[in-house]
């Protein structure tokens, strides 16, 4: 199966082939045959499936015709990685088509964005907030819209954008095609889905549990023990590129700077930074500076970098959705990954939760001095006691282990031990 059966346009399959893309991933084949026929889409998919292209090809096959230099495509995603990652996509599929797109978000400059979209844009990716300020302010024009994509709409529920969608849809044409794009379905979101799809055909992509490809192993531990488990863990384990969830922005930056002190390539990533210290961090982490991000859920969402190995939840996740988010960061495109969870005895009903959506995927493991494993599933237990969790990081640093052969810390040797603890600048 290949890209040749959607019949795309010459220009369009040079960019296609440019990529490396050889056959088309279950949302792309679901996907764009009906879009490209018109229809409105509701797709069901977590991150990681290639949604990115599924909506880019056929808009790119839409607008290759027609006039040039006005908004014609609508892209609105939660978060200035995801815009610029979809902005990214369309540049690169779209090469050789001239069809120009303009990234649209907060925290950099309003004139900078006025201009480019002054010259002309075919297509605008754009954050919910930063393209209401231009609608109100008449800076971008959008009645000639005739494709407009909500993508990870249950994240734009999460961070508070409806209202914002909501006074945005009222701006663009009702005979639109609507494609939107979410993990999960929550209510609101369906209620949304409802109100703006016409006829939708429904395309769903295992979007109820995370990717097949993935292992899942929970760890019971003290919350005073998650720095030194975490590091264990790193200590012990062969990995490729490592992204760490906290729950909070100060333990995000804690949890980071501990590991830079214990040697590790690590960074930082939460909504205190500034643009372009997230952009700084990203891209350290994508490029391979940073072996080990450390971040919170909504400075993550729309990261997608190539090579995560593993997925560490310092602090388990809020929801069963969350954590299905979360660890589609690994896995991705059919590759293997690991997702280790901490677990500490407050968390028994969050575990029960995510138990019973992983079911016998998910297994307990247990490090010597952390605790023990569990009876069964969503009873973490532990040898000693497990303490309250606390909103900080335990002010005493966690000790480094003690100079041992590096083959007793990872089997596949020195060299690559070495490569992963060599010491950076934190972000």
């Amino acid at each position: 199966m290949s890209f040749e059966r959607f019949n795309l346009d010459p220009k369009i399959m040079s960019g296609v082939r440019a990529l490396g893309y050889t056959s088309p991933t279950p949302i792309q084949l679901d996907s764009i045959p009906p879009i490209m026929k018109g229809n409105d889409v509701m797709g069901l998919a977590q991150t990681g499936t290639g949604k990115t292209a599924a909506f880019v090809l056929p808009i790119l096959q839409r607008l290759l015709p027609g006039a040039r230099g006005r908004v014609r495509a609508l892209v609105i995603a939660p978060t200035r990685e995801l815009t610029e990652q979809t902005n990214k996509a369309i540049g690169q599929l779209g090469r050789k088509t001239g069809l120009a797109c303009v990234s649209v978000y907060g925290g950099v400059s309003m004139q900078t964005q006025v201009n480019a979209l002054r010259r002309g844009a075919d297509i605008v990716c754009a954050c919910p907030g930063r393209l209401l300020d231009h609608v109100r302010r008449g800076t971008i024009n959008l009645s000639k819209v005739e494709v407009l994509v909500l993508d990870e709409a249950d994240h734009m529920f999460d961070m508070g954008f409806l209202p914002d969608i909501r006074a945005i849809l009222k701006h663009l044409p009702a005979g639109r095609q609507t494609l939107l794009f979410s993990a999960t379905m929550p209510a609101e979101i369906n209620t949304l889905a409802r109100d703006i799809l016409h006829a939708p055909v429904r395309v769903q992509i295992g979007h109820t549990a995370p990717a097949a490809t993935v292992s899942h192993t929970f760890y019971p531990v003290a919350m005073t023990s998650k720095n030194a488990l975490l590091q264990n863990i790193l200590d012990t384990t062969e990995t490729g590129l490592v992204l760490v969830f906290t729950r909070t922005k100060q333990r995000s930056k804690r949890v980071a700077q501990h590991l830079e002190a214990s040697g590790y390539n690590a960074a930082a990533l939460h909504g205190n930074l500034s643009q372009s210290n997230r952009q700084k961090a990203i891209q350290g982490f994508r490029d391979g500076r940073f072996k080990i991000l450390v971040a919170t859920d909504i400075a993550a969402r729309g990261i997608d970098v190539c090579g995560v190995s593993h997925v560490i939840n310092y602090d388990i996740p809020a929801t069963a959705d969350a954590y299905t988010h979360r660890i589609g960061r690994t896995g991705r495109a059919c590759a293997t990954g690991d997702a280790i969870t901490f677990v500490s005895g407050e968390d028994r009903g969050l575990v029960s939760q995510i138990a019973r959506i992983l079911g016998s995927k998910l297994k307990y493991g247990a490090a010597k001095g952390f605790g023990s494993a569990p009876d069964g599933p969503g009873r973490p237990a532990s040898s000693g006691r497990l303490a309250s969790p606390h909103t900080g990081i335990p002010s005493d640093p966690t000790p480094k282990p003690r100079s041992r052969p590096a083959s007793r810390y990872r089997p596949v040797g020195v060299s690559q031990q070495r490569s992963f603890r060599r010491s950076s600048k934190t972000v």
